[in-house]
């Protein structure tokens, strides 16, 4: 027995199901959600406008720059690492120099002095950076639509300047380490002065330019020395020229003292002839004669002594001895 078809059951079941029903204010809900699209679009522009500082009261700040390379619109000059201006746009001046036209807000234009630095560091990776350096924060401020000379520091800029440098320096290594070079001769010098001190007469050898003129030197001290002491032995030693010197004042001072002796008995014929003169004219007529006589003598002897004592005092003054070379005249 066959079963009824199923499928046409179906179909006619579902042809029997009621349509669905539209959905209401459908241009009003489309004409809200585009106002609400666009209001969250301008509330983005507004805020990345408010972010970027477009309502923000600025001064304006010139940089003149030689070239405008790596340098673009809407970069930042930083001031110790923090932003504190933008640039807004550059442009080629008459006399041939850029001119890099900075915006800079009121709140951060305080870190600008007139006494800033502005660098425009250019290096081998990475992109170009505007810095700010102000090293008295008490000079003036900055004032707006200031003009200021950016100073570069290009890495790259270096490279032939250092690598003629380093020819350079290469070339005066090469000449100096060259065999007939002064470097080399001074270190021959060196060494010869060296193996000289290392000789026998040391320093005196280096000194003196080698051993032979060392041992003439020493040889000729050795000489001085022997001549030294064979003065020595002559002028102090026995039977030397102080010995003499001394035995020829004694007997200096022998004569003196005979001398003296003579001169009291001199005194006394004198003292004699006056007492005798006293008592008798004649007799002291001839004694005031032979009383002039002696006195002549007397004159004589006192001179002849005082020129003993001067030559006793020179002995004395040039060799000093330790005795008692006083003479007393009477």
């Amino acid at each position: 027995m066959d079963a009824p078809p199923e499928p046409a059951a179906a179909t006619s079941a579902t042809s029997a199901t009621p349509a669905s029903k539209p959905i209401a204010h459908v241009e009003f809900k489309a004409m809200l959600l585009l106002a609400l699209m666009l209001t969250l679009v301008c509330g983005f522009v507004l805020y990345v406008m408010v972010a970027r500082g477009v309502f923000e009261s600025t001064q304006r700040l010139v940089l003149i720059a030689d070239d405008s390379e790596g340098v673009i619109v809407g970069m930042d000059l930083t001031f110790a690492g923090f932003p504190v201006g933008r640039v807004q746009r550059i442009e080629l001046a008459e006399d041939g120099k850029v001119r890099i036209l900075v915006d800079i807000p009121r709140k951060d234009a305080r870190w600008l002095r007139t006494s800033s630095v502005f660098t425009m560091e250019r290096g081998m990776v990475g992109e170009t950076r505007l810095r700010a350096f102000s090293g008295i924060l008490s000079d003036p401020a900055l004032p707006p639509n200031s003009e200021r000379t950016v100073l570069r520091g290009d890495a790259t800029a270096e490279f032939p300047q250092l690598l003629a440098t380093t020819r350079e320096l290469l070339t005066n290594l090469s000449n100096m380490t060259a065999a007939n070079s002064s470097l080399n001769a001074s270190l021959a010098n060196v060494r010869t002065t060296t193996e000289r001190l290392n000789g026998r007469y040391g320093l005196l050898g280096g000194l003196l330019g080698g051993d032979e003129q060392a041992r003439k030197i020493v040889t000729m001290l050795d000489r001085t020395n022997s001549l030294l002491a064979k003065a020595d032995e002559r002028v102090f030693g026995k039977r030397g020229v102080m010995d003499e010197t001394q035995a020829a004042i004694g007997q200096l001072n022998t004569i003196l003292s005979e001398t003296r002796t003579s001169l009291q008995k001199v005194d006394a014929i004198l003292a004699d002839a006056q007492v005798i003169s006293a008592n008798t004219k004649l007799i002291s007529a001839n004694a005031k004669l032979a009383s002039a006589d002696l006195g002549a003598l007397r004159k004589e002897v006192d001179t002849s002594l005082r020129k003993v004592g001067q030559l006793v005092d020179e002995i004395n003054r040039k060799w000093p001895f330790a005795r008692d070379t006083e003479i007393k005249l009477p």
